[in-house]
């Protein structure tokens, strides 16, 4: 038997619908860690699904750093204003804004395959996999440019 504080403590640490939450860990006999990983799957598998929408919505995001001496502008689309203007989604705009300002990669695959500065465990992609999974809307990552004097 699940209980509720379980499935309290797992939709805390992914945000993930409650519904989901619950089954991935009757599917997993109660373990967190399996819970997660069955989640994540299944994150990847709705990302997949909604990879072809089109995400013509977003926002523009800007991080100076260094005392001004480096910065970077990002443009994150999604599939409507709502979302953009959802704190997840801002919060993974400025997140990758500043990846990309500690990191300058030269363009939007060698970005997504870099490791998060933030959580090295997981790639940029995975990162977004996983907001994907939350929002239950597709994210791509538009042009950038990183600026240093």
């Amino acid at each position: 038997m699940i209980s509720a504080e379980q499935i309290k403590q797992l939709r805390q640490k992914t945000n993930i619908s409650v519904m989901e939450c619950k089954e991935a860990l009757e599917k997993a006999e109660g373990n967190e860690a399996k819970a997660l990983d069955i989640l994540k799957k299944g994150g990847k598998k709705e990302a997949l699904k909604k990879a072809t929408r089109e995400a013509k919505q977003g926002l523009v995001e800007a991080y100076i750093h260094n005392q001004g001496k480096i910065g970077a502008i990002l443009e994150l689309n999604c599939e409507t204003d709502f979302v953009a203007r959802n704190e997840q989604f801002k919060e993974l705009a400025h997140d990758l804004a500043m990846h990309i300002a500690a990191m300058n990669p030269a363009n939007p695959k060698e970005l997504l395959s870099q490791p998060f500065i933030k959580d090295e465990r997981k790639t940029i992609e995975e990162l977004i996999t996983e907001t994907v999974a939350k929002l239950g809307e597709n994210i791509k990552i538009g042009k950038f440019v990183r600026l240093e004097i």
